[in-house]
C-alpha cells in the first residue's frame, strides 16, 4: 500500500460470501473478512446470526488503499452489486441479517456514505428509495474460518453459482478497469 496508510470499509449488503468475492477482486483491497456486526450479543455463531435473534448484520471488512481504491468508489460497487431498497433481505435471503448497512469509521466515510444514497435516491435508480442502514462502525466479529474466501473455495456449490457468480460477473462487466490484474 502506497504510503503504509490503509483504511477499513464495513459493508452488510446480504450474504457475506457475496461481497467478499466480489470485493476481493477490486485494485486497492488488501483484505476482506466476513464477519458480523450491528447486534447486541458478543462473539456470535453463524448459527446465532441466522437464527436473527442477535441483531447482527452479515458483513464484509474490506481493508483497502485509499489511494488505489477511495471509499466512494467502494460504494459504488456495493449499491451495483445488490439491492439496497429491501429491508431486511437480499433475493430469497430473508431477515435482519441480510440487512443492507453502512458502518462507517469516519466521519468521511458517513458524509461520503449519505451523499452516495442521496445521489441514487435523486437520480431514480432503483424502484424504491434506499433503505440501507448508515450506523458507525460497532464491534466486527470475524465469522467462522469456514466462510472467510468461501467462494475461492466452493465456487461449484449451487448457491455460489447461482447467486455469487452473477455478482461476480456484474463487478467485472462494470468495473473492469478497478479489476487487480
Amino acid at each position: 500500500m502506497q504510503n503504509g496508510r490503509t483504511e477499513v470499509a464495513t459493508l452488510g449488503g446480504g450474504c457475506f460470501w457475496c461481497l467478499e468475492a466480489v470485493f476481493d477482486e477490486l485494485r486497492g483491497v488488501s483484505e476482506v473478512e466476513s464477519g458480523y456486526a450491528g447486534g447486541q450479543v458478543a462473539n456470535p455463531t453463524y448459527r446465532q446470526v441466522c437464527n436473527g435473534t442477535t441483531g447482527h448484520a452479515e458483513v464484509v471488512q474490506i481493508t483497502f488503499d485509499p489511494q488505489a481504491v477511495s471509499f466512494r468508489q467502494l460504494l459504488e460497487v456495493f449499491f451495483t452489486i445488490h439491492d439496497p431498497t429491501t429491508p431486511n433481505r437480499q433475493g430469497a435471503d430473508v431477515g435482519t441479517q441480510y440487512r443492507s448497512a453502512i458502518f462507517y469509521h469516519s466521519p468521511e466515510q458517513k458524509a461520503a456514505a449519505e451523499q452516495v444514497i442521496a445521489q441514487i435516491n435523486e437520480a431514480g435508480i432503483w424502484d424504491g428509495p434506499v433503505v440501507t442502514e448508515v450506523a458507525p462502525a460497532p464491534t466486527f466479529y470475524r465469522a467462522e474460518d469456514y466462510h472467510q474466501e468461501y467462494y475461492v473455495n466452493n465456487s461449484n456449490q449451487p448457491y455460489c453459482r447461482a447467486v455469487v457468480a452473477p455478482k461476480v460477473a456484474k463487478l467485472r462487466k462494470y468495473f473492469v478497469e478497478q479489476l487487480k490484474k
